[in-house]
């Protein structure tokens, strides 16, 4: 089947599943922006007791998670499958916590959960970001605005991550030519600092692929590529790019 009839497929075999409210597309394909190889992302938006069990039914290979599988906050699990032979992702979007992190974030709060494959973890207003771009195939779903109050929040916490583990990364494992924790941390910092460009921007993300590209921190692999595994050589990496990073925030508020 073409892609049309691809997306109208799965759309419909999510939506019929019980509690299910709304299924967007995401990802690549929703933004224009995909490769030939890049993979299928939907989201499947629910309200109420959803078994996954119901997805697993469907009979598509690969692996479907429980809810809570992937974390225990708002990127509570979900499925990677071979539907009609494309790679397809399937995330799990509580209504009731997507409300609630709409409702937070406009009074600025926000928090960071620890996911694997995340550098910098996960903000809770991931949620939100991914309503900014996403393609409604079902149901109705709202498409919130950058609060100011998270804009101003979030370059903040962002900023303070970034500053501090700078600070660790240059009085101890710099000091001792620590090269690998020393260029980990740094890499740690750079993706802190570069979620605080964008929040101070009023700019979603929706994950870490693109971040340092879209925050101008690119820069951070030359850097990184020239290092000298020496004390001094660790200790100039750290303050290079401690600058470069502040720089961005300075120009980004």
């Amino acid at each position: 089947m073409d892609d049309e009839a691809f997306v109208e497929h799965v759309a419909g075999r999510l939506g019929g599943l019980p509690y299910v409210q709304a299924v967007t597309l995401g990802g690549s394909r929703a933004e224009g922006i995909q490769r030939p190889d890049s993979d299928w992302d939907f989201s499947l938006y629910y309200r109420g007791p959803f078994d996954p069990q119901t997805l697993r039914d469907i009979g598509w290979p690969g692996e479907v998670a429980e809810i809570g599988g992937w974390s225990k906050g708002v990127f509570n699990g979900g499925a990677w499958l071979a539907v009609h032979g494309r790679r397809t992702d399937v995330h799990y979007r509580d209504l009731d916590v997507v409300e609630r992190e709409i409702a937070a974030a406009q009074e600025g709060r926000f928090t960071i959960e620890p996911l694997m494959f995340h550098l910098a973890g996960l903000p809770s207003y991931l949620v939100l970001a991914e309503l900014s771009v996403k393609q409604v195939l079902r149901g109705e779903l709202p498409t919130p605005s950058y609060p100011a109050a998270l804009r101003k929040h979030a370059a903040k916490v962002w900023w303070g991550r970034a500053d501090i583990t700078f600070g660790y990364a240059r009085s101890y494992y710099a000091a001792q030519g620590r090269l690998t924790q020393c260029v980990g941390l740094v890499a740690q910092a750079v993706s802190y600092a570069a979620h605080a460009v964008l929040a101070a921007r009023g700019e979603w993300i929706t994950n870490e692929k693109t971040l340092l590209t879209r925050a101008g921190l690119r820069q951070i692999d030359e850097f990184i590529a020239a290092v000298q595994p020496d004390p001094d050589g660790l200790r100039d990496l750290v303050d290079r790019s401690h600058t470069l990073c502040l720089a961005a925030l300075d120009k980004a508020h």
